[in-house]
């Protein structure tokens, strides 16, 4: 099932999707990052947002 664009935030609290603009946006405010810190993150942990947050936590 795709991302429905007309839902503000992320349908699954815990994976990230950084090919949805509305899910990077929402995560952002969530993780208080940049975009670009962000779609870093995932490349680096993957897309769980539990090892994300740890991830970014850990470089700030």
């Amino acid at each position: 099932m795709s991302d429905d664009p007309n839902i503000n935030g992320p349908q699954d609290r815990k994976l990230i999707n950084v090919h949805q603009e509305h899910e990077v946006r929402s995560w952002t405010r969530a993780l208080n990052t940049t975009p670009e810190k962000l779609r870093e993150a995932v490349q680096a942990v993957g897309t769980s947002a539990e090892r994300v947050r740890e991830y970014l936590q850990g470089n700030q």
